[in-house]
């Protein structure tokens, strides 16, 4: 019998094409957030989790968080709870945050880290709860925009401040944290908190060299009836040019807003990716065409290099 060896070109031509970034962000900070729908089902669960496990295996520092919206979406209505938005916000009444603490903590976040243990990555699960990593308060009542109307979010956080120690001495540890954007306010009244809010405020808190927000959209849309007019790179007057025009809607208002608190918090660069694309992460980071949207403070201090293609 005559077995043909598979050509390992391909592969060794990858390799030397990572290796670059392997060595510009070994020991840099990543904060990957991942939305709920990721973890709708099993593939693209695990499929996501391989890809950051790379991110760790290469030596980069990754914080892991995670939403939770459709799974808390469909407990709730198997229990009869009312879900309600506001401009992409959750609103969070006495029985929906005892929900949320189930879901998040108890269902989303023990299955990632179960992943985790598959792929021989040592993961550590917290919430914004655990050793106060997240300080946050109960949002009083605001007005909803272009409307007369004011709502009360309920049990939802805007966070005061973030213990960055926490995570810091995980990461030097070689741990992953992976973390639920569950908080508490002072006196102990469990808060939720908009999981992209959390992940840019830890990208702040630890000077990360990137934010990557992976989400059902390609990226972010010039056009959003066309799934095809991805922005490949803008900064924050691009972000309100967008705002301004209409272009950014339900939830990636808040994601918006997340991006611009990132940036202005110290985060280098933040990319907006489709978990459904394959093998999408890497791709935005281990290659100079990417598959998402970069978004930074200005793009006039990019070179005409990275304007072509950005990493």
């Amino acid at each position: 019998m005559i077995m043909n060896r598979p050509d390992p070109s391909v592969a060794v031509r990858a390799l030397k094409s990572a290796a670059p970034y392997i060595r510009m962000y070994k020991n840099k900070v990543f904060v990957i957030k991942a939305s709920g729908a990721v973890f709708s089902d099993a593939a693209s669960t695990r499929g996501l989790i391989e890809q950051v496990a790379i991110l760790h295996q290469v030596g980069i520092k990754t914080v892991l968080v995670h939403g939770g919206g459709p799974q808390l979406d469909a407990l709730q209505a198997t229990l009869g709870i009312e879900t309600r938005m506001v401009n992409g916000r959750r609103v969070t009444d006495q029985k929906s945050i005892d929900v949320t603490a189930m879901t998040l903590n108890g269902l989303i976040n023990t299955r990632i880290l179960a992943i985790c243990r598959t792929l021989d990555i040592e993961a550590v699960g917290l919430s914004g709860v655990d050793a106060g990593l997240i300080r946050a308060h109960k949002r009083p009542p605001v007005g909803v925009a272009g409307s007369a109307e004011t709502v009360d979010y309920g049990f939802v956080g805007d966070i005061d401040s973030v213990n960055s120690a926490v995570l810091e001495k995980l990461l030097e540890s070689g741990l992953m944290p992976v973390v639920s954007p569950l908080s508490a306010d002072a006196h102990g009244t469990l808060l939720n908190i908009n999981a992209d809010t959390v992940a840019a405020a830890i990208g702040g808190a630890l000077s990360a060299e990137k934010l990557v927000l992976c989400t059902g959209a390609p990226g972010i849309l010039e056009r959003v009836e066309e799934p095809g007019s991805v922005i490949s790179y803008t900064d924050i007057q691009g972000l309100k040019r967008l705002r301004d025009q209409g272009s950014l809607k339900d939830g990636m208002l808040p994601k918006a807003t997340a991006i611009e608190n990132a940036i202005r918090g110290g985060v280098r660069r933040v990319h907006v990716i489709s978990y459904r694309a394959p093998d999408s992460l890497l791709a935005e980071i281990f290659t100079n065409e990417g598959t998402g949207t970069l978004v930074v403070a200005d793009l006039n201090a990019l070179s005409p290099a990275e304007q072509l293609s950005s990493p």
